[in-house]
């Protein structure tokens, strides 16, 4: 039910979602009649692969993180993740608030031993097309100390081995600089600790302008960083596919010049397309929790769907605890 426009949107994703994947069953948490009555307008649909859990709430885009969980028990979006933790669903995706699913996950699942903090992690495009990088924490936790961040890089090695097959991803630490004097106590103390672990492919700092150009496979650093990292490059790319459309459309030349362009500049764009890496895992939990974009369109929602299939299948909480437990006892 959450999310700018809910069921109009979760709703055909799901759908869209059950034809891509026949094994698929997907749970409906919220608003029985709403859902129902989006349902109607799609005939042809795996029926058995779908069910219907009403509930009688829903939480705002604006409640506040500790009123959503205090009052709103029978919401979707705990419901959603009631059924996580009780074992009949393996995974929650949503695109509602972000401060209440944060909250909410965190009560209601736990995090996996050796974990303080869940954290945001989300996949970025890169100047090679085949690949992407892995950037945590997005905006989950403001502050992080060199314990949490330590527990970042573990996690993050984990999901990009497991969901995209990578073998000993290469982690680096998000920093002012590329030299070891540089940046805060934390981000030193977190960096000798990274460098102390065999099981960790640590490669060093690196800087804002190297997170697309493949240095490293998984990025790692605190909420509020992280948070203004990405916003900032959303903005940037907004301005120049901007900028791009205004100087193509100036006069006729540059019009017919941008129609002989349309092929290249869509071959151009479509892999910085933020529809393909919509999806925040909140990872550090004992269940798996996708965050949609709450602007998501229905090609962004099914990417979010698509993304907790692939850890369901890879096991990546599992895993997680594994490699945690490896790198605890390395100290």
């Amino acid at each position: 039910m959450g999310g700018d426009k809910g069921p109009h949107i979760t709703i055909p994703a799901s759908i869209q979602a059950l034809r891509q994947f026949p094994y698929l069953h997907l749970i409906l948490c919220g608003d029985e009649n709403i859902i129902n009555r989006e349902l109607k307008k799609f005939k042809n649909y795996p029926h058995s692969q779908l069910t219907v859990h009403p509930t009688t709430e829903t939480v705002n885009m604006d409640d506040k993180p500790v009123f959503a969980l205090r009052f709103k028990k029978n919401s979707s979006m705990r419901k959603a993740l009631d059924l996580v933790k009780e074992g009949k669903a393996q995974a929650c995706v949503s695109a509602g608030n972000t401060g209440a699913l944060f909250a909410t996950a965190h009560y209601v699942l736990k995090t996996l031993p050796g974990v303080e903090r869940p954290a945001l992690i989300s996949s970025l495009p890169t100047h090679n097309e085949e690949q992407h990088v892995f950037m945590l924490d997005l905006g989950a936790n403001v502050f992080c100390d060199s314990n949490v961040l330590y527990q970042f890089a573990v996690m993050g090695s984990v999901m990009a081995e497991e969901v995209d097959g990578i073998s000993k991803p290469k982690i680096a630490l998000l920093n002012m600089g590329e030299e070891e004097i540089k940046g805060s106590e934390h981000i030193k103390k977190t960096a000798a600790r990274l460098s102390d672990n065999n099981n960790i492919n640590y490669i060093g700092f690196v800087e804002a302008n190297d997170i697309f150009t493949n240095k490293a496979d998984v990025i790692v650093c605190d909420g509020f960083v992280g948070n203004v990292a990405l916003k900032t490059c959303e903005g940037v790319a907004r301005m120049v596919y901007n900028k791009l459309n205004q100087s193509l459309s100036r006069n006729l030349f540059t019009i017919i010049l941008g129609r002989l362009l349309t092929s290249t500049l869509i071959k151009i764009f479509k892999p910085l397309n933020p529809d393909q890496y919509n999806g925040a895992s909140l990872i550090g939990l004992r269940g798996i929790v996708v965050k949609s974009h709450g602007n998501a369109n229905s090609t962004a929602f099914l990417s979010a769907i698509v993304e907790a299939v692939k850890e369901v299948e890879r096991q990546v909480p599992d895993k997680i605890k594994i490699k945690l437990e490896q790198s605890l006892m390395s100290k």
